[in-house]
This record gives structure tokens, sequence and C-alpha cells, in this order.
């Protein structure tokens, strides 16, 4: 009995000295440094991500004024039309577009709704025919019309987006 009493304090004691190394303050100017250092280059970062959040919101504002896609203008094109088309100025030498192109362009356009958090790539069907992608489903705003289309815009080989995506 006097064992199991003896070990079990010496085992407190060491568990006792065990914490006390472990979480004693052993900070040397070195690593101080180091964390300085670290904290200075993650402030940067975030400084250099934050300014190209704001370039990128600045030019996504820019395109959707320049294709007519903002709010104002989808909700009255919806109530005049039902559907929102948006085409691309026609470059001189165009490239002939086939079935290849036009699979090519739907993946790229579903792959890039599916990376937008704002989207649903589940809720917005794309389908492409020579060139003319028409997108169709519902979404949350007028806004988000307009995002969608923009993305589909950008994708070579579309020279026309249809929208008869409904707000819901």
């Amino acid at each position: 009995m006097k064992t199991l009493i003896f070990g079990l304090l010496l085992g407190i004691i060491i568990g006792a000295g065990g914490y006390w190394y472990m979480t004693a303050d052993r900070t040397t100017p070195d690593i101080q440094k180091a964390e300085e250092r670290a904290a200075s280059q993650a402030e940067k970062a975030y400084d250099s991500v934050r300014e190209a959040g704001e370039q990128v919101k600045e030019a996504l504002a820019a395109k959707l004024e320049a294709f007519e896609l903002r709010s104002e203008d989808i909700q009255k094109e919806l109530a005049e039309q039902g559907r929102v088309v948006r085409r691309k100025a026609r470059d001189i030498g165009e490239a002939a577009t086939d079935a290849a192109v036009d699979s090519r362009a739907t993946a790229i356009i579903k792959a890039r709704l599916a990376a937008d958090p704002d989207l649903s790539a589940l809720g917005i069907s794309v389908s492409t025919t020579k060139g003319q992608v028409t997108l169709s489903g519902t979404v949350a705003s007028a806004e988000l019309i307009g995002k969608a289309m923009a993305l589909a815009l950008e994708v070579e080989g579309v020279r026309e987006v249809v929208s008869t995506l409904q707000i819901g």
C-alpha cells in the first residue's frame, strides 16, 4: 500500500513539474521577432487581398453597367419581355462555333457558377447552341441574374446570353 501511495505522489509531482515546464513563459527575442515578422506579413497579405477584392468588385460593377446588367435594367427587361438577352460585340475573324466549343463553354460557365458563393450551379441550367447561351432556373435577386449573365459573357466562344432566370 505504501508503494502505491508513494507512486501516486511521485506521479503527481512529476506531472505538475511537466505541466509547469510546458506552460512556462519561455519567449526569446528571436521568437518575438519571428512572431512580429509573421504578423506584419499576415497584415500585408490581408491588405493585398482586401484591395484585390475591391478591384474585382469595381470591375464587376463596370461590366454590369457596360452590359446593362444592373438590377433595374434586368427588372425592366423581365417585366417587358419575360427574359433578358445580351450580345457580345463580334470580333473580326470570329471563329466558327461548333459542338466542341459549345460544350466547352457550357462546362466553363457551370464551373464558374459552382465557384461563385452567391450563385447556385444546381439552381441554374446552362445550355449552349452555336455560341448562344441560355440560362434558366431561379435566383434570389435581379443582381444575381446580372452576375450570372456577366459570368457567361466572359467565356470565350459565347456570342449571346439569353436569361430566362426567375427571381424566387
